[in-house]
């Protein structure tokens, strides 16, 4: 890239700067904004999580770990997606994104620090607004909804237009239909975020429902798998109604049921911590998902914990394993069949094996 933009004279020196020293803020962009990880995109990931690691990040990037509690020595794509991005986008969501953008270009530590701890502190706010929102929405979601419906559209006048995005995830990733959630924003529209499964392409459904409901949709935007629109208020019933046609029109049955793949079972020789740690070094994300493994397990222990995860000891052909599952809503049942990523647990210093639990269902093992 530097080479070309000497070749076109951008630089006034001739040389320009070390694009290099911008990796870290290249790989923190690449992964939350979810981009497709091709072989070029890896590559930049890649380096930019070394700088991380090796504590050549940004004022911000570091500062944005510390607040988080989250070693940055140990950074991988999943800290970057679901630990540092979420407090940027906190800002965005519940006030204003420049505080964001202050802690990523502040060159004083101090300085970052403070911006950081606001984006933390926005962070909790959200995440409260969050289980609020998506308690309620949960509750006005009937099972014959899920039953019968191919879609979802759930609105609430209160709720925040900021968090809609995410509630239209969970619900998606709950219940495996294409998701969209409204608010209404402050000059008396709808706005509204949605999330779609594999094989419908939401903003292109989105297109053909803004064409057969003229008027309706002002304004529209996004990808496959992520879409905003604003919508006039008295319309969202003909905006739902057709977004529910066009999906019963693009969807075979089958593909409201989620399949997942896994790369088998592990066994007990090869579930390890070093195994763990050889997965933690990789880039996985969008495209090139990180492997996952199936197993029948039963539940020795277990305890909630932050509300709404669980950390609970699994035991198979006799041995004990760490493992912890993220907003369960309720206990594991006593024996389980899961799939999940083996991961590397640090408490007080200490490191042992963690399985992350990503689905599960009641299993019934033999004796």
């Amino acid at each position: 890239m530097r080479a070309l933009l000497r070749e076109r004279k951008r630089f006034a020196d001739g040389a320009g700067p070390n694009l290099a020293a911008l990796l870290d803020l290249v790989a923190l962009g690449t992964v939350a904004d979810v981009v497709k990880l091709d072989q070029t995109n890896r590559i930049l990931v890649a380096q930019g999580l070394r700088r991380i690691r090796a504590g050549r990040a940004c004022a911000g990037i570091q500062a944005l770990f510390e607040v988080a509690r989250c070693d940055a020595a140990q950074a991988t794509t999943y800290d970057l997606g679901f630990i540092v991005a979420p407090r940027l986008n906190a800002a965005g969501r519940l006030a204003d994104m420049s505080v964001g953008i202050a802690c990523l270009i502040a060159e004083d530590k101090s300085l970052a620090l403070r911006c950081a701890t606001e984006l933390d502190r926005l962070n909790q706010e959200r995440r409260e607004v969050e289980a609020k929102m998506q308690g309620e929405a949960l509750a006005s979601i009937a099972d014959a909804t899920i039953a019968d419906g191919y879609t979802l559209c759930l609105y609430r006048a209160e709720w925040h237009p900021g968090v809609v995005g995410i509630i239209a995830s969970r619900l998606k990733d709950r219940f495996h239909r294409p998701a969209l959630v409204f608010a209404r924003s402050e000059n008396g529209e709808l706005r509204g975020s949605g999330r779609g499964i594999p094989g419908f392409h939401l903003r292109d459904a989105i297109d053909l429902v803004a064409k057969r409901t003229s008027g309706a949709i002002l304004r529209f935007g996004g990808h496959a798998h992520a879409a905003g629109l604003s919508v006039v208020e008295d319309a969202l019933p003909r905006v739902a109604a057709e977004f529910e046609r066009v999906a019963r029109e693009w969807l075979p049955p089958s593909a409201l049921s989620r399949a997942l793949e896994t790369d088998g079972e592990l066994g007990p020789d090869e579930l390890t911590l070093g195994l763990a740690d050889r997965l933690r070094e990789q880039v996985w994300g969008q495209g090139f998902p990180a492997p996952l493994f199936d197993g029948e397990f039963v539940v020795s222990d277990q305890r909630m914990v932050g509300g709404e995860h669980v950390r609970a000891v699994l035991t198979r052909s006799g041995r004990r394993v760490d493992a912890i599952a993220f907003r369960t809503g309720g206990p594991l049942p006593a024996t389980l069949r899961a799939v999940y990523r083996p991961d590397r647990n640090i408490y007080q210093g200490l490191s042992s094996l963690q399985l992350i639990l990503e689905h599960w269902q009641p299993e019934l093992i033999a004796s």
